[in-house]
């Protein structure tokens, strides 16, 4: 694969830091390095550091590479890469896509996260952590509290589904993931009423 980090600079900050919602993505399901370097790193802190940004690259792609290749028929292995997608594509669907696709799996990572540690999987730290790398790099986590009853049925759309069974992505710990099956409706709504504004 041949990657030319010079149309990066081609970039606004908002495109730039959609991208990076889906290394960070990478970063909590299977590559801790990823989480690490972006630790108080800012955007601008980010965009000014050529060498950083291709060693994240570089690390979110061997994720995928070695996902997809270890699952070619989409089970569980390569499901994992849609941690965050669920509701994230719920959000952009209710957006009109006026959010960028990563500005969508932003939120929904931090909604995955919130659900995982309701249901005693994850620890708050972890949730916070989640917070702490997508606004720092200006993404946001929070979607208006008023949308849940929009959302909720959007969230069947999603093609982990299966029939009445909501399924999610999601972590107990940095680099272990797991599948969420028997969330329930109170506790759906009140991961989302964490990420409420």
């Amino acid at each position: 694969m041949l990657i030319d980090l010079s149309w990066l600079k081609t970039l606004g900050d908002r495109d730039f830091a959609a991208g990076m919602a889906e290394v960070i993505k990478c970063g909590f399901i299977a590559e801790n390095q990823i989480v690490e370097i972006l630790k108080d790193r800012t955007l601008p802190e980010l965009r000014g550091d050529l060498s950083t940004t291709l060693a994240l690259i570089e690390a979110a792609v061997q994720v995928k590479a070695m996902v997809v290749s270890s699952d070619f028929k989409e089970s569980f292995n390569r499901e994992v890469l849609n941690y965050g997608h669920t509701l994230g594509h719920a959000v952009e669907i209710h957006s009109k896509y006026s959010l960028r696709h990563g500005e969508a799996v932003s939120i929904g990572l931090v909604f995955a996260a919130e659900l995982a540690e309701i249901k005693g999987l994850l620890s708050a730290q972890v949730v916070q952590l989640h917070r702490q790398l997508l606004t720092a790099l200006g993404l946001p986590t929070t979607y208006p509290r008023a949308a849940w009853s929009e959302l909720f049925p959007l969230l069947a759309l999603d093609k982990k589904s299966r029939g009445t069974s909501l399924r999610f992505v999601a972590i107990s710990a940095i680099g272990a993931t797991l599948r969420i099956e028997d969330a329930n409706a109170s506790e759906l709504a009140a991961a989302y009423e964490r990420i409420s504004a």
